[in-house]
């Protein structure tokens, strides 16, 4: 079967760091919530993995973690070794029926450092080099600049009652279902 013939999954993800940046920062902890375009729930991948040899949390970012403890004692239970993590994503990535698409909010933070790791510890990525992001396709359906694709700007008919909780899965679950009701409303315009 052809890329194009597959099904497109929506793999909702949201990452939690201790910095900015890949590398001299570490990934903590990854989830990702696979969508069909109707909102059908696949499945879920979350993992907890331990910080990278010689990385130390940004000063800014652990100040933030601060105002957010239960969020960071959720993250940092259970964790594993970032190559086991990164082997365990892509193994659940492959076993999706249809091609993986990233989504993200913003796309260009979670999937620099899901790329970054994947590489890193497995070498390959089923995403390529895109993602969709939420916040630009908040731009286009609301027809607004950017600064007003914040959450408290978008249309409440766009969120479910899903809660926002800097537990990545969590967070995963909840701009999965987002996006998936702003593509709906998409199509229907478009229609």
């Amino acid at each position: 079967m052809a890329q194009t013939d597959k099904p497109e999954i929506y793999v909702s993800t949201d990452v939690e760091t201790d910095g900015p940046i890949p590398g001299p920062y570490s990934l903590l902890s990854i989830g990702c919530a696979a969508y069909l375009p109707d909102k059908t729930l696949l499945g879920t991948f979350s993992a907890n993995l331990e910080t990278l040899p010689g990385a130390s949390g940004h000063p800014r970012t652990m100040a933030w973690w601060e105002t957010q403890k239960e969020a960071w004692a959720a993250h940092r239970k259970h964790t594993q070794p970032p190559e086991q993590a990164m082997r365990a994503l892509l193994a659940w990535l492959h076993g999706l029926p249809g091609l993986p698409v990233f989504v993200g909010f913003p796309v260009t933070f979670d999937f620099m450092f899901v790329q970054w790791y994947l590489f890193n510890f497995t070498k390959s990525s089923p995403f390529r080099h895109s993602g969709i992001d939420l916040r630009t396709l908040a731009m286009a359906l609301t027809n607004s600049n950017w600064q007003k694709t914040t959450k408290e700007f978008l249309p409440r008919r766009w969120f479910d009652p899903l809660p926002h909780t800097h537990v990545a899965l969590d967070d995963a679950l909840e701009q999965g279902a987002m996006f998936c009701n702003m593509l709906a409303e998409l199509r229907q315009k478009n229609s």
